[in-house]
């Protein structure tokens, strides 16, 4: 790592994901890491990107995003979750949603506030939090019924909390907050004073008729909640990093001023392709979720064959284990040994978490992958 490089950032090192991910590369191994999928976007949708692009679509679009985006945005959220986003004031386009998390952190948090968030917690928010100059404070939630802890969450919340970040459906445990549990949340930040901050990327993606619920549709919750989603995950297009916020225009206008000074804008000739997805969930969308559900089945039938005691996910992209069963008492050690050894890349739940106190045995797998993919590596796993 360089010398030069910020102190505030020098303990978060090279993500564990790229790690992971290399490891798979270089060794050949089936990549059940990284969650990026392997199914193709959309036909329509690809198709609406190549019409952008063969229009011309290839200049600086608007740093708050294209109207069609912003409109079909607004439009989701009314539909899905009776919302009432105004696409030219509530809704800001950003380089992924990444890029949305950073805005809202950057432009919600002085040096010295502090963040509330549950772990395990996705990796960016600690690096996020820690170049804005604030302090983080996790709430656990443990296995394996991950249930919110009230009194852990009050403990955790105070006079200097600013925003409390949520992830819901929740990476990496797949766990959906209940409405009781968003109501825990809601009422601390009334009580504080603080601006919630949710990460909705997996939202159309949950199992076993259970509902995603957006914390901006709780009583009270609108004038003060952040909502972030992508196209990334919906529509398979990680690559395209096409993210927005939304909510009320006071909190989206925080998003776009700073999010102008980080990236401006991007994605172009992505942004109306993404407006046509958006308006067409049902017959998009929809048989993906219903497949991802029949492959987290067989992953989680894979794990337990191997050994290893799997918590089934209420949404998301992946499955937590336990490997403790097949002696494994290092999660981190372990998975960087199996790309090489068994062929399989996997990435153990303490990145998640500040220390890996209570998680040592817990490996995330994805099931974003081709069923034979995950046979395979399954397979290799049991052998």
């Amino acid at each position: 790592m360089s010398e030069r490089l910020v102190r505030r950032l020098r303990p978060h090192g090279e993500s564990v994901f790229a790690t992971m991910s290399g490891l798979a590369l270089q060794h050949g191994a089936v990549n059940l890491g990284q969650g990026f999928p392997d199914d193709p976007a959309p036909q329509a949708v690809v198709e609406a990107a190549r019409a952008a692009l063969a229009a011309g679509h290839n200049q600086y679009p608007p740093s708050r995003g294209v109207p069609e985006l912003r409109e079909a945005v607004a439009r989701h959220q009314r539909e899905h979750y009776d919302l009432p986003v105004d696409p030219a004031t509530g809704v800001a386009v950003t380089t992924g949603a990444t890029g949305a998390l950073a805005a809202s952190v950057l432009g919600l948090v002085e040096p010295g506030d502090e963040v509330v968030t549950f772990e395990p917690a996705y990796d960016a928010y600690a690096a996020l939090v820690d170049l804005a100059g604030g302090t983080l404070r996790r709430v656990p939630l443990r296995a394996p019924d991950l249930a919110v802890d009230a009194d852990a969450l009050a403990a955790a919340c105070g006079p200097r909390t600013a925003v409390i970040l949520l992830n819901s459906p929740h990476n990496p445990t797949g766990k959906v907050f209940t409405p009781a549990e968003l109501e825990l949340v809601a009422e601390q930040a009334r009580r504080h004073d603080a601006v919630v901050v949710t990460d909705e990327v997996y939202e159309h993606m949950t199992f076993d008729g259970v509902q995603h619920v957006p914390m901006a549709s709780l009583p009270g919750m609108w004038e003060r909640t952040i909502t972030i989603s992508s196209a990334g995950k919906t529509f398979s297009v990680t690559g395209w990093k096409v993210g927005w916020a939304s909510g009320a225009p006071e909190l989206v206008e925080v998003v776009a001023s700073t999010s102008q000074w980080l990236t401006f804008s991007g994605g172009a000739a992505y942004q109306p392709a993404v407006a046509e997805g958006l308006g067409r969930i049902g017959e998009l969308v929809d048989p993906l979720t219903r497949e991802l559900g029949r492959r987290r089945d067989l992953l989680v039938d894979g794990l337990r064959a191997a050994g290893l005691e799997p918590l089934v996910p209420q949404g998301g992209y992946f499955v937590v284990a336990d490997a403790a069963p097949i002696g494994v008492s290092d999660a981190m050690a372990w998975c960087l040994e199996i790309p090489q050894r068994l062929g399989v890349a996997a990435v153990p739940v303490s990145a998640f978490c500040e220390s890996p106190a209570g998680v040592e045995s817990l490996v995330r797998f994805a099931f974003c992958k081709s069923e034979d993919r995950i046979r395979e590596g399954t397979a290799r796993l049991r052998a």
